[in-house]
């Protein structure tokens, strides 16, 4: 081989990139000459989309076969160093060995990691559910509940954090509780620091949250923050104590640390400002995708957002970009205007809305349906079918309603 695209990273946008890096390669007849790469701890795709979930079944796939089939190389590791200067990476593999690639394009997609202040006791008593091992850690301490005396703590969860993953962590509480302590007595309370619960959707799908928070019987509290956690209970920054021996930490993300060793303008969540190829501006042959990229979605002034509906055209446009540069085919900006929110809402149903100011387009069971298609069909990887793949591989390719 005398190129390679190193691809770290092998989540929604990881494994677009590399899919539509080797189409492009495909397209130009260039198997034999470039090879493209990923490095991942493990060859799988985590759906943290579906992490909020009872049932934590499939929520790993495994794209080893897949892979396999359109000629992606998989290399197990972490990714430490990246020398832009000598094109090269620096990746531990599994079993504690450390080796040194080089590259003639390099994509960074990462993602990102649940944003963990320095809050007292957050480390040692909250929960999260931005991993599936940390989903898995969850579950099993909520079914270990039904283990211990019935009290207020045992039987109160707090979720901080009230975007779209406490919304759809906290409205799966109060069942997801009942069912395991068999009793219906239980306090389900959602922290958010917006003024109003659900502000940041917008007035009109607010207004359908704070009816759905209402008949799960969800406790909302708005304005307020957590400001400690111990073994009793969390304190809010209006001095209030909840007793519970469970909190779900919901509130942020931020973009994989190795973002920091790329040269760029990075926004206040650690993503690297990325033009409209998703090159690195300031880092020769480097691309950033996904969740480690900032970038305009349209020509209004949007900017994509920390989701699979993002990551996985982001992916598509770095992969092919990064080969297309290889081997001669025309660049594809990035241009994603259309823009859905789907939001699970438990047992009450789900909320659909469309374009950035949220306007509400189906509630309930309607918009049940179209969630659950998402979750389990449209985000998941395609089957090992090279020419399926490839079909749907595109940088044009859309999987919006």
């Amino acid at each position: 081989m005398s190129k390679r695209i190193i691809i770290a990273g092998s989540g929604f946008a990881g494994l677009w990139a590399a899919l539509a890096a080797q189409r492009a390669i495909h397209l130009a007849s260039q198997e034999q000459n470039i090879e493209v790469v990923m490095v991942s701890p493990s060859p799988n795709v985590g759906i943290r989309p579906r992490l909020y979930e009872a049932v934590l079944e499939n929520m790993n796939p495994d794209i080893s076969e897949l892979l396999g089939v359109v000629g992606i190389k998989y290399l197990a590791g972490w990714v430490n160093q990246i020398d832009v200067d000598q094109q090269t990476i620096e990746f531990s593999t599994i079993d504690g060995n450390k080796q040194t690639l080089s590259y003639d394009r390099f994509i960074l997609a990462t993602g990102s990691t649940t944003f963990m202040p320095p809050i007292p006791g957050l480390t040692e008593y909250g929960f999260s559910v931005s991993t599936l091992e940390d989903a898995e850690k969850l579950d099993q301490h909520l079914k270990n509940l039904a283990n211990k005396p019935a009290n207020a703590a045992r039987n109160t969860v707090v979720v901080a954090g009230g975007g779209l993953t406490g919304l759809e962590t906290v409205t799966e509480m109060p069942e997801r509780l009942r069912s395991i302590l068999g009793e219906t007595d239980v306090r389900v309370v959602l922290v958010d620091s917006s003024t109003e619960i659900g502000a940041a959707m917008g007035d009109q799908a607010a207004a359908v949250i704070r009816e759905a928070l209402s008949e799960l019987g969800v406790e909302g509290k708005a304005g307020l923050r957590v400001t400690a956690l111990d073994a009793s209970g969390v304190t809010l920054s209006n001095g209030e104590k909840v007793e519970t021996e469970t909190v779900i930490w919901t509130a942020g993300m931020r973009a994989n640390s190795l973002t920091s060793q790329i040269a760029g303008e990075k926004d206040n969540l650690g993503r690297l400002i990325g033009d409209a190829y998703l090159h690195a501006p300031e880092a020769k042959n480097v691309f950033v995708t996904g969740d480690t990229v900032k970038v305009p979605t349209d020509e209004f002034g949007n900017f994509n957002v920390m989701s699979c509906q993002h990551a996985m055209s982001l992916g598509r446009v770095a992969g092919y970009n990064a080969a297309a540069e290889l081997v001669d085919l025309p660049l594809h900006a990035y241009s994603q205007p259309k823009y859905v929110t789907c939001v699970d809402l438990g047992p009450w149903g789900a909320l659909y809305s469309e374009g950035w100011d949220r306007q509400v387009q189906f509630v309930r069971e309607e918009a049940k349906k179209i969630k659950q298609e998402i979750n389990t069909v449209w985000i998941y990887p395609p089957a090992a079918d090279r020419e399926a793949v490839f079909a749907i591989a595109n940088p044009d390719f859309v999987i919006v309603p």
